[in-house]
């Protein structure tokens, strides 16, 4: 690990992390640097504004679903060829589980990454002080190399903020960044908007770099990085072992929610992935032995899938032939009978699983997940276990059948049997992350 990295905080969600580690990427890229990223956390949508702001992938780096080992191959990997990497924290600064494992905190006093923290003063004054002192004294092993003030009104707030913070840090001050609306992204009920569906998001790009390169410190911020302090020796971590030798991964607008580490551990197995997509009516490739539906916006694209004769046709026919059919989340609500929209009404899906799901009546679950298969599959014995996460609105309507795993939350409270599997296919709503640590 050469690449200096350094990694974007907050004391609480919604303070301006992504459009501040978005800005940073392209500014820098636009001074010549080659500048990578990574998000904390289990999330799909950030890595992919990253990468549009960069020009690079990046990836998801979850501290409680990942070993320590898993972590560092994947910031390894993002620093290939780059000279610098940012790093966007999730929530607050302190968030996590139940006992605060997971949290950006965790990764930054796990890999040593210095932490600059964005502040949300949009409605603070001299408080600022006492909110800032208070992170900057939270844990030892933790340091806040630098703050950067968001949505500020104007250089007379700016400097109100600078004066009470005066006395004991304002030495960590990096700049001030005034409140922009054209720099707020879309969202949804799964978060923000894919940026394959945002066309001017070049340009917000491009205006948030401007921005950041007029109010804050860029080559301060980049003297401030520093590489991660551990390393790791061996082979590369497989987060999952491959479902198969050649699998079929569904890839549209529909399926989106796949993590690159997975995959790539698929890959470095030895396993062959062929993309196909739902949407288009294209059926998994013939001669492939597993099938994988990630999650994603089904419910955005029902109508479609449900007149999507060839995809469904051959999906069954993989299920016939004794093809493993592995869905999660989305995937798993493809894989059932119906599922009925935000708007009531009902679509029937590829009917492997006996399975009816609805957005009409949302029953949001999130949250990280402890994961025990339920029987013997691709993806281990009896038992085997897993880390991973749900993060969806989705009603089961109906569930029943064999359980495909059992599962516990973040502080190991049982949450029961869940999911289901009928022969060959498989799902849950829950996305496997990686193995469980020995």
């Amino acid at each position: 690990m050469s690449a200096p990295a350094i990694l974007i905080a907050a004391p609480m969600t919604g303070s301006g992390k992504t459009i501040l580690c978005l800005g940073l990427l392209r500014a820098l890229a636009d001074r010549g640097h080659a500048v990578g990223s990574f998000k904390v956390g289990p999330d799909f949508l950030d890595p992919a504004f990253h990468a549009r702001a960069s020009g690079r992938p990046g990836p998801s780096l979850d501290a409680w679903a990942m070993r320590l080992a898993t972590l560092v191959e994947l910031l390894d990997d993002a620093a290939t060829g780059c000279d610098l990497l940012i790093g966007e924290g999730m929530m607050g600064l302190a968030d996590g589980a139940p006992d605060g494992s997971g949290s950006t905190g965790d990764l930054a006093a796990l890999l040593g990454l210095p932490v600059i923290l964005v502040v949300d003063c949009a409605r603070l004054g001299g408080s600022v002080a006492p909110l800032v002192d208070g992170f900057l004294r939270w844990r030892d092993e933790v340091e806040i190399v630098g703050l950067v003030f968001n949505r500020v009104a104007g250089p007379d707030h700016a400097e109100l903020l600078r004066e009470a913070c005066e006395a004991a840090f304002s030495n960590r001050i990096l700049g001030w960044l005034p409140e922009d609306p054209a720099l707020v992204l879309p969202s949804r009920h799964l978060g923000l908007v894919h940026p394959d569906e945002l066309p001017q998001l070049d340009r917000v790009l491009d205006q948030a770099g401007r921005l950041l390169a007029e109010h804050l410190e860029l080559d301060r911020i980049v003297r401030l990085a520093r590489p991660p302090s551990l390393a790791c020796l061996g082979p590369k971590p497989r987060p999952l072992p491959p479902l198969g030798q050649r699998i079929a991964v569904a890839r549209d607008a529909a399926f989106t929610f796949a993590y690159p580490a997975v995959l790539e551990g698929w890959r470095a197995a030895g396993a062959e992935l062929v993309p196909f997509s739902p949407l288009a009516d294209e059926p998994p490739d013939p001669r492939a032995d597993a099938v994988f539906l990630p999650g994603g916006y089904p419910e955005l694209h029902a109508g479609r899938l449900a007149a999507a004769e060839r995809w469904r046709a051959g999906i069954a026919a993989a299920a016939a032939r004794g093809a493993f059919v592995y869905g999660e989340c989305g995937g798993y609500m493809a894989l059932g009978r119906t599922l009925v929209d935000a708007a009531g009404e009902a679509h029937a899906m590829a009917g492997l699983l006996p399975l009816a799901t609805s957005l009409a009546e949302p029953a949001p679950k999130i949250g990280w997940r402890r994961v025990a298969l339920v029987g013997a599959s691709p993806l281990g014995s009896e038992g085997a276990r897993y880390r991973g996460h749900e993060f969806h609105m989705a009603r089961a309507l109906a569930e029943p059948g064999p359980p495909f795993v059992r599962l516990a939350d973040a502080s190991g409270r049982d949450l029961g049997a869940a999911g289901c599997r009928i022969g060959t296919v498989a799902g849950s709503f829950v996305h496997l992350v990686d193995r469980e640590a020995d």
